[in-house]
């Protein structure tokens, strides 16, 4: 092992010198600020979101996202079978989707998903007043 001193280095002022040189660097101004102040929080939003209509179900992505991969589709319907789920055609249970899927074991939640979207298509899923 080397042991590397001020003496080694030219002497005590240049080392003492380079020491303070390595710590200046770090010493940079604070970065700029990454969230809102309790009052630009509190004032009104950017963009107009609309009223707030309930929408019956989960969505799938929260269901395979308390999953672990990869898993059977008996022990997905076993696990998450009596969730609802937000589909176009309205909320249905996972079990009921899960019998028109073919596949029998899922190496990942997006070879899930897909599958399952397959079933219950996409697009808009209607709110719970309509």
């Amino acid at each position: 092992m080397i042991t590397v001193t001020a003496e080694t280095q030219g002497g005590p002022e240049r080392g003492a010198d380079r020491f303070t040189a390595r710590n200046e660097s770090l010493n940079r101004r604070p970065p700029k600020r990454l969230f809102m102040s309790d009052e630009e929080a509190d004032s009104e939003p950017a963009v107009s979101l609309g009223e707030r209509r309930p929408v019956d179900g989960a969505p799938l992505a929260r269901v395979s996202s308390r999953l672990t991969w990869p898993k059977e589709k008996s022990e997905v319907d076993r696990l998450e079978g009596d969730t609802v789920i937000r589909t176009p055609d309205g909320p249905r249970e996972v079990s009921a989707v899960l019998e028109d899927v073919d596949e029998t074991y899922f190496e990942r939640y997006q070879e899930f998903e897909r599958h399952v979207q397959d079933v219950i298509g996409t697009g808009p899923v209607p709110t719970a007043d309509e």
